[in-house]
């Protein structure tokens, strides 16, 4: 655990306002956020996300003895039949082969996996039980096949957006359907034809809606009441303010979340991201135009709940920035690391303030340019903190090059400039500039790196 002792306040959205972080179980902190629905590629406005929510769990687990992390798998959703009915393809094949993506995608950035990754189709019987709780209470009907929740009979509705239910429905997107009581009642549960998934239940064969999977799911690995739900800023409503709403009222006297985490989206060049704007990326898209830690260091170099602008621009500046810090832990091979900056850690305390965390790291590569080991031990732990600096300098500087070839080249140049043959050691050296690899010769031998 980190020392010294360290107070965490955090943004909580439904107080609007920054707060000392307490948890129920100081001996075991209990954390929620939403996971992907699993029907196509990642893109990187889907990571921020999954970053907050690393970034948060590295710095609890850094603070208390133990944190239980559950991010949720969607695979049961009507944008999973859509897609598969697209690609002429099973719906288990295609959520399985997406799944296996998503674990690839988030593992190139570091992101480390929950502790419980539930996924819904696991936990019908979850859903349905607290389905027949909501019924019997009176906070949800039967109709035409379908299960509603209420929204007139949950008297705080609304209070997680900070808007009344007129205020909600005016601002969203609602389905009109005669068989609702109201116009903002939504799904619990709903009839499934032959050709979609389903399940049997008292309301006959169906399939659950979205926002009573998490509320299941949440409640089965963290119990009525936890500490934080987190996710986009997108999902505030009708997502999070629905799941509060029913997990309230199925059970009564019972806080759900006590805190709520709402990262803001991504942007591309001013835009949001879109396919139909040509301005949407894939992480692999992205991965293959710099290193995953280039990508993650853009996205922490702005705070969670400030709007990040993604651009090529941008990225190249955080490998340039990664460059720097590497080339101060070079100079230090064996450096292993050592205490995390004392000014780091209160700058991550401070809603996990991740631009101003990352200022601190550059006097501590000045000191450690400048031969200062102890300085390049605390680089590399305060890097650890939040999934950066994890590899070796060599190994940065040589990624994504042919070693095998470089090192021939290398060979050929010593060859060259031992038969004198200047010219042509020079071109060897202007070839790979060209490339990005630098050479430098030293008394041990030339060694290279990228540029």
């Amino acid at each position: 655990m980190a020392t010294p002792p360290y107070t965490l306040s955090l943004h909580d959205s439904q107080t609007r306002r920054k707060q000392v972080f307490t948890p129920l179980d100081p001996e075991n902190v209990r954390v929620y956020y939403c996971g992907p629905t699993v029907y196509d590629a990642v893109h990187i406005g889907n990571l921020r996300a999954m970053l907050s929510a690393d970034i948060l769990v590295r710095l609890l687990r850094a603070l208390f003895p133990r944190v239980t992390f559950v991010r949720n798998i969607t695979d049961v959703d009507d944008k999973i039949t859509a897609r598969a009915r697209d690609n002429g393809e099973d719906i288990a094949s295609l959520t399985a082969r997406t799944t296996i993506a998503f674990h690839e995608d988030v593992a190139a950035l570091g992101i480390q996996p929950p502790d419980i990754e539930p996924r819904a189709t696991h936990h019908i019987d979850d859903m349905l039980a607290m389905i027949a709780q909501l019924i019997a209470s009176g906070h949800a009907y039967e109709a035409e096949g379908h299960v509603l929740f209420a929204v007139d009979r949950c008297a705080s509705y609304g209070a997680l957006s900070g808007r009344s239910p007129d205020d909600l429905l005016a601002g969203a997107r609602v389905e009109i359907a005669p068989y609702k009581r109201h116009p903002g009642d939504f799904v619990l549960w709903k009839p499934s034809s032959p050709e979609q998934p389903g399940w049997d239940s008292p309301y006959g064969r169906g399939r659950p809606g979205w926002h009573i999977e998490c509320s299941a799911m949440s409640h089965r690995y963290l119990g009525e009441s936890f500490d934080i739900h987190g996710g986009g800023d997108d999902l505030l409503f009708p997502h999070h303010e629905n799941e509060r709403a029913q997990s309230l009222c199925c059970n009564p006297g019972s806080s759900f979340a006590r805190y709520w985490l709402h990262n803001a989206m991504l942007l591309s060049n001013g835009e949001k991201m879109s396919k139909s704007l040509g301005n949407f990326f894939t992480i692999r898209e992205v991965l293959t135009r710099a290193p995953a830690e280039a990508l993650r260091l853009l996205m922490l170099g702005a705070h969670y709940r400030s709007v990040l602008d993604f651009t090529w621009e941008k990225l190249e500046d955080a490998k340039r920035t990664l460059d720097r810090f590497y080339r101060a832990l070079e100079k230090h091979p064996s450096v292993t690391p050592g205490a995390v900056d004392a000014d780091f850690m209160s700058a991550l305390c401070d809603d996990m303030n991740t631009p101003l965390a990352l200022s601190c790291l550059h006097p501590l590569a000045d000191a450690a340019l400048a031969g200062d080991a102890q300085a390049a031990a605390s680089l590399k732990a305060s890097g650890a903190m939040i999934g950066l600096l994890g590899q070796s300098a060599d190994d940065w500087f040589r990624a994504g090059s042919d070693d095998g070839a470089i090192d021939a080249l290398i060979v050929q140049r010593a060859e060259a400039k031992k038969a004198r043959d200047f010219a042509l050691a020079d071109s060897i050296r202007t070839d790979l500039a060209a490339q990005g690899i630098i050479l430098e010769d030293t008394a041990q031998g030339t060694k290279w790196r990228r540029a």
